[in-house]
């Protein structure tokens, strides 16, 4: 669902970019809602920083048009300094000054009397967990701290917008999931709309309202996380967020065969090779009891033998690799806990059908979203 349009705080209309000659962005147009958490996720140089650049000012697009709060702030005719725009930063490296103290720091961007902006810097250090520092300079505080520090001073002015790219990737691992949570916290409650650069699928998992998945300059598929990891538009989309098992076949008469069974494959041509897409935690194992296993339900389609090549225990899951009977082919499927079946053990390997996703192969052409196999 989309922000009601009363409710857009900031929208990017068909943006194109290029430097010297290189085309960075094209036809990017997306729409951000009050406190909507909007992720731009993808690899690094695929356009994402440029885009937050654009938005907040430090660069002006080629082609497009950005529109924050209802007005034109940059198009083919004018373009508005990033001081005038209302948005905030927030960037990696938090960007604080080293000479200010930490409450001198939230209160750098305000205006008014002093006891204003004094009280002001005072609640937010009070919310983000840094009462007690306000009189410390940068230096002496904790990478966790100095972020938290960074946020309040994002913050301190009421932007309605705030642009925040990778701004958690230097933390230590220990502590980022609490520190993201506590920002996503303080950022509802403000009501901000933000507009989040990283290129941890995890990341956007955790934050975001909406996914926007950047490729070679361009959004391929937009939407919420759920529907973003349960409907990607391609195979490259799938394999972003997750390992992938790829298994080949041949269409014919608008099916496919596999050693795993017939797969619905309509509006696709005979002899078209598909791909057929499945995350290895959707792979069921089954111990090879000399060709005589339980019958598969008919969600899992036809069993196919595999022998392990390799198992290991990851903590929370294990990780089994199997060889395929019929190919060769290398399939991976993670179960919860500890399963860590001996290398030529074999097994049984089934597919969760309504976990399956069937794409043409990419040389031949590519569908807007995938058939779901039957």
């Amino acid at each position: 669902m989309r922000p009601d349009p009363g409710e857009i705080r900031l929208a990017v209309e068909d943006i194109g970019h290029s430097y010297d000659g290189t085309r960075v962005l094209e036809g990017v147009s997306l729409e951000l809602g009050r406190g909507e958490v909007t992720c731009l996720l993808g690899p690094s140089g695929c356009g994402k920083s440029t885009l937050l650049r654009i938005v907040a000012g430090v660069e002006r697009q080629d082609e497009g048009v950005v529109v924050v709060g209802g007005r034109v702030v940059s198009d083919a005719t004018r373009h508005m300094p990033p001081e005038s725009r209302g948005i905030g930063l927030m960037f990696q490296d938090f960007a604080l000054f080293p000479h200010l103290r930490i409450a001198q720091n939230v209160a750098f961007g305000l205006r008014g009397p002093a006891p204003e902006r004094a009280e002001r810097a005072r609640a937010l250090l009070a919310r983000v967990g840094l009462e007690r520092h306000g009189a410390k300079y940068p230096h002496q505080l904790s990478g966790g701290e100095q972020q938290r520090a960074a946020l309040a001073r994002a913050l301190a002015p009421r932007p309605p917008i705030l642009l925040m790219d990778e701004p958690f990737s230097g933390l230590d691992n220990r502590l980022r999931d609490g520190i993201r949570d506590e920002t996503l916290d303080i950022l509802k409650e403000e009501g901000t709309a933000v507009l989040l650069v990283t290129h941890e699928p995890e990341e956007a998992m955790r934050m975001a309202d909406r996914i926007a998945l950047m490729r070679d300059g361009r959004i391929v598929q937009q939407g919420a996380p759920y529907n973003i990891y349960n409907n990607p538009v391609d195979k490259e989309a799938a394999m972003f967020f997750s390992d992938i098992n790829v298994i080949h076949g041949v269409v014919t008469n608008f099916a496919t065969e596999t050693p795993f069974g017939q797969f619905l494959t309509p509006g696709l041509a005979d002899r078209a090779d598909v791909e057929i897409i499945i995350r290895p935690q959707h792979l069921k194992m089954d111990f090879d009891r000399n060709g005589a296993g339980p019958l598969p339900t008919p969600s899992d389609g036809v069993p196919a033998r595999g022998r392990v090549s390799r198992a290991r225990f990851m903590g929370h899951r294990s990780i089994v690799e199997l060889t395929m009977d019929h190919d060769g082919s290398q399939l991976k499927a993670t179960v919860p806990g500890v399963f860590l079946p001996q290398p030529g053990t074999p097994l049984w390997l089934s597919l969760r059908r309504d976990r399956c996703f069937v794409f043409p192969c990419r040389e031949q052409s590519v569908l807007k979203s995938p058939y779901f196999a039957q």
